[in-house]
């Protein structure tokens, strides 16, 4: 017999073993996605719009978004506000202790390229010039809203990586 009982044929043990680790890439990031912990990253008026978004109204929770004040349990981190370069080398800091792997979002206008305050000689030009950004949520300041579809667009980039790779794509989401 060839094979060919109206399954199809099979090219061979690679393609066993592509399914296979396809689908355990589904699962891995199916637990991922659901299980998001955030550091809190607060640093001037969208700090106000995160803590908003932890309220009942927004409700992360149900995203399984569970926010954590050590980057040690942080599975990503939600930097809010104007990022002066004082607070820049914190926000490293904090970043690199975080274990892998570990994403980005950038909430609001000062996060993301510096605002109304970019000409000011304190202001970083956004987060990106410290840290990769994985999702930016622009606005000023953004509606809890926004930042829940940037958390969705993070949850779908999680699902979409494959086991142990990483690809840093910035996504944007639309105001």
């Amino acid at each position: 017999m060839s094979g060919t009982g109206g399954h199809g044929e099979v090219g061979g043990a690679g393609d066993v073993t592509l399914f296979h680790t396809s689908q355990l890439d589904e699962l891995i990031n199916l637990a991922r996605q659901n299980s998001l912990w955030y550091l809190l990253f607060g640093l001037a008026c969208c700090g106000i719009e995160l803590i908003q978004t932890g309220g009942p109204r927004a409700d992360v929770m149900r995203f399984g978004a569970i926010p954590r004040a050590s980057p040690r349990q942080a599975d990503f981190m939600i930097v809010a506000g104007t990022l002066t370069y004082k607070m820049a080398l914190r926000a490293k800091l904090l970043y690199d202790q975080m274990s892998e792997p570990k994403y980005v979002i950038s909430m609001g206008s000062c996060a993301n390229c510096g605002g109304l305050f970019q000409l000011a000689y304190s202001v970083c030009d956004g987060v990106d010039k410290v840290i990769p950004v994985d999702v930016y949520v622009p606005g000023c300041p953004p509606r809890p809203e926004a930042l829940t579809e940037g958390l969705v667009k993070l949850q779908e980039k999680i699902q979409q990586e494959k086991w142990l790779v990483r690809k840093t794509e910035p996504v944007g989401v639309r105001a």
